[in-house]
């Protein structure tokens, strides 16, 4: 098969070995863009519940307060405008990590193009596989780092309303145990 034999990738490729490492390299990115689309679910599914929660949060603020609401009430105004600031601070972070991660996935998919490319023989396209390859890699690694930046977020929230919550809890009781002695 002399038409075979012209193509230039087929002629550099001595032995299997050579063949082999070409499916090795155009496995890589396959793999990473695996790991990204799954990254890319999880913060989506989070920014929705994040969503969910901030909805919630100007639903209870756009309430009217009635009566009870003023006496002990774990829902102050503001508190919940607190929280519907941290929320809003959570949402830009994982809209980062989802810009990020898909930017991730974009320079991935250069980065197997340039493989592809530069298996047919082009020798300059090993720079624009590295740097589509390492400017993939950083922004998955950015993205993560966002992610972490929510979760320190929620975490901190977490914390915050446990201890409010508790202290409302104790004030409800002296509140209650004052009202059963008069």
């Amino acid at each position: 098969m002399p038409f075979l034999n012209s193509l230039p990738f087929l002629t550099q490729m001595n032995n299997i070995d050579d063949a082999a490492h070409i499916i090795q390299m155009a496995l890589t990115p396959v793999f990473m863009l695996s790991g990204i689309g799954t990254l890319i679910n999880i913060f989506n599914t989070r920014l929705a519940r994040v969503s969910d929660h901030l909805d919630n949060v100007n639903r209870l603020l756009a309430a009217p307060p009635t009566e009870q609401d003023h006496h002990y009430s774990y829902d102050t105004p503001q508190r919940l405008k607190t929280r519907q600031k941290r929320l809003t601070r959570r949402i830009v972070v994982l809209d980062l990590a989802i810009i990020l991660n898909g930017l991730g996935g974009a320079m991935t998919c250069g980065a197997a193009i340039a493989l592809f490319v530069g298996s047919l023989g082009d020798a300059t396209t090993s720079l624009w596989l590295l740097a589509l390859f390492g400017t993939a890699l950083g922004c998955t690694v950015a993205a993560l780092l966002a992610f972490l930046a929510d979760t320190l977020l929620s975490w901190h929230g977490l914390r915050h309303e446990g201890q409010v919550s508790l202290l409302t809890a104790l004030l409800r009781s002296k509140a209650s145990h004052a009202k059963q002695h008069h």
